[in-house]
């Protein structure tokens, strides 16, 4: 993986990621694929609106159908038919959720499946194996998601457990990569920074993680419950820490307001369930607000979704017929609703890099601000 910057205008930069299976620009969005499909989407729609990478869950993926299955079918690229870059998470933050199913120890987490309640152990170099046998482009070290809130001296012990848990990521990676069949540099691997919403513990993960060395670096524990300007405080905070030549990724923020502070502050790399969740419970984004398509307003509304929208579903079809799919719980309205969340925010980004890139990045936060202030 190679990484390189193209603009910067104040703190906010675009680039690109160079990978074996292609290039993404920067910042990207990262449709969420939990168990190896975007909800609702074909792999070539993915492209077609596209999308230059998806996000994997290692958790989910281990359960089921077993990463032994999918190494069998060829790796998970074969196996879903996207031959584009993936970034596969290391399955902790779903571990760490499983608050009275698991248990931390030196060695990793012990916890029951969800599916049927079997015992498993998850840690660093079982992580790392998952990953490997998947073939993602980009693996994520195994971390501990400090949850919020945290004491500070929970957040000391959860930064240095996730802090040796990396460089045994990175060793073992280091040790086995090439036993998996993977060339150097095939797979890159990003650790991550832990350490609560306390600005010296931050620093401390971050010069800890420098120290190991990764391609990439991202930011967890953020979006899981802190009020926003807690959250704003740490990103404004940390970004201009993390080095400049490596990507960073803000882990699990997708709102679009959030995302804009953090590009302003020189993030590059987000994922979120938000515009699939959405779009099946049917709040639509659009250029004008957000939309709830089963309100009674739009039950005769011959308008399309977005009369500024390309996709698909504001070509053909009006917000009635939205609406009236919604209601009837029609298979088609999630995956329209979906089709369209996903267009628009791919299309949010790419108009996002070409503002930055001209200067006006500034104008453009501002007008989106003001977008999103609006809606039902």
């Amino acid at each position: 993986m190679h990484f390189s910057l193209l603009a910067v205008h104040d703190k906010s930069r675009t680039g690109i990621i160079e990978t074996s299976r292609g290039k993404i620009h920067t910042p990207a969005f990262m449709p969420v694929g939990t168990q190896g499909t975007v909800k609702a989407m074909s792999s070539e729609e993915l492209k077609e609106m596209g999308a230059e990478i998806i996000l994997s869950n290692t958790y989910h993926l281990y359960l089921r159908p077993g990463h032994e299955v999918i190494r069998q079918m060829g790796g998970l690229h074969s196996f879903i038919h996207w031959d584009r870059p993936i970034l596969t998470d290391s399955g902790g933050f779903q571990v760490f959720s499983l608050s009275s199913l698991r248990k931390i120890r030196e060695e990793g987490v012990e916890f029951r499946s969800h599916i049927d309640g079997s015992l498993h152990l998850l840690g660093p170099e079982k992580a790392m194996e998952i990953q490997a046998l998947l073939g993602s482009d980009i693996a994520m070290a195994f971390d501990e998601c400090t949850p919020y809130p945290a004491e500070y001296d929970y957040a000391v012990s959860s930064l240095e457990l996730t802090t040796r848990w990396a460089a045994r990521c990175k060793e073992y990676m280091r040790q086995h990569a090439a036993s998996f069949g993977l060339r150097p540099g095939e797979q890159a691997l990003f650790g991550i920074v832990q350490g609560g919403m306390y600005r010296d513990l931050r620093k401390r993960s971050l010069e800890e993680l420098a120290g190991i060395g990764f391609d990439g670096y991202a930011a967890g524990g953020l979006s899981v419950g802190e009020p926003k300007e807690e959250m704003y405080g740490i990103i404004e905070y940390l970004a201009p820490l993390m080095p400049p030549d490596r990507p960073r990724y803000l882990m699990g923020v997708g709102d679009l307001r959030d995302v804009l502070v953090a590009v302003e502050h020189g993030f590059d790399m987000f994922d979120c369930v938000m515009p699939t969740r959405n779009a099946r419970n049917g709040t639509l984004f659009t250029s004008r607000g957000r939309i709830s398509i089963k309100r009674t307003e739009y039950k005769s509304d011959p308008a399309p979704l977005d009369p500024d929208c390309d996709c698909a579903a504001c070509r053909n079809y009006s917000r009635a017929y939205l609406r009236h799919l919604f209601l009837s719980k029609e298979i088609l309205s999630m995956r329209l609703n979906t089709l369209h969340n996903l267009h628009f925010y791919l299309c949010f980004f790419r108009k996002m890099r070409e503002a930055i890139e001209s200067g006006s990045f500034r104008h453009f936060k501002s007008h989106w601000e003001g977008v999103f202030e609006q809606g039902d």
